[in-house]
């Protein structure tokens, strides 16, 4: 069992549910955020949101699965960014549960 943490900007909403769809994940919630970046990082490539200073519209999704399934949507989401024309690709992290219940 892992956490996927996925976020994306308002606007891959859909694109976003439709990788969880193509991964046989069918349980996961998502909340509306806001992404900030600051201006004074060094290396302003590393930032997670967009290139923008502003607040951008955004939205997180999370759910436990089995690592099956996540590689998928991690395949999928791999194939996703390199075919979009953005800089606000979908970014996911994966983390692992030590006990559950």
């Amino acid at each position: 069992m892992k956490l996927l943490v996925l976020t994306a900007v308002k606007s891959f909403e859909k694109e976003a549910i439709k990788l969880f769809k193509k991964a046989g994940i069918t349980a996961f919630s998502n909340t509306d955020i806001n992404g900030f970046k600051s201006d004074d990082q060094e290396n302003l490539i590393d930032n997670w949101f967009s290139s923008s200073s502003e607040k951008v519209k955004s939205i997180l999704f999370f759910t436990f699965s089995d690592v099956n399934k996540i590689n998928i949507l991690l395949d999928e989401l791999e194939a996703f960014n390199q075919n979009i024309e953005s800089d606000n690709p979908i970014r996911a992290i994966v983390l692992n549960i030590e006990k559950y219940q």
